[in-house]
């Protein structure tokens, strides 16, 4: 496969490891990239792995992977509640969509109720902490298999 998989990370996820560890886990993010790349080397898979704090660039982000990946998995935090702009720019996607949450948005407070991920996504992965990342990736590689 010549595309990667693209992992996007949204607001505060640079943050994990020290963020609320009582929700989140003492797992930071680099250690979820490792591992993530490691499951797609021995897959012979590409990842592009991204975080930003920024809305406009996690939009441009999205926007990149439908032109130049295979997956998209994304973790797009806060912004999964906020952000209509990013539900158009996962619209335009037609490749797999994996939404991962280290926590389960639906047991948490009611403003979390509210997803505007989930109606593009193709599925998703919550409240597993850090090993979601790695079930979306496995998700992944079957659906692209």
């Amino acid at each position: 496969m010549s595309k990667p998989i693209y992992i996007l990370n949204g607001p505060n996820l640079n943050r994990l490891g020290s963020r609320e560890p009582e929700i989140y886990g003492t797992t930071t993010l680099a250690d979820i990239e490792q591992s993530c790349q490691a499951l797609a080397q021995k897959a012979g898979i590409n990842l592009s792995f991204h975080q930003t704090n920024d809305e406009g660039e996690l939009v441009t982000l999205v926007q990149e992977a439908a032109d130049e990946a295979s997956a998209l998995i994304l973790n797009a935090a806060a912004y999964t509640h906020t952000s209509i702009a990013l539900l158009d720019a996962l619209k335009l996607l037609e490749i797999p969509i994996i939404e991962v949450h280290l926590s389960n948005p639906a047991a948490r407070e009611p403003f979390r109720q509210t997803n505007y991920v989930s109606p593009a996504a193709t599925s998703g992965v919550f409240g597993f902490g850090a090993v979601g990342y790695e079930m979306a990736v496995q998700a992944v590689l079957r659906l692209l298999d």
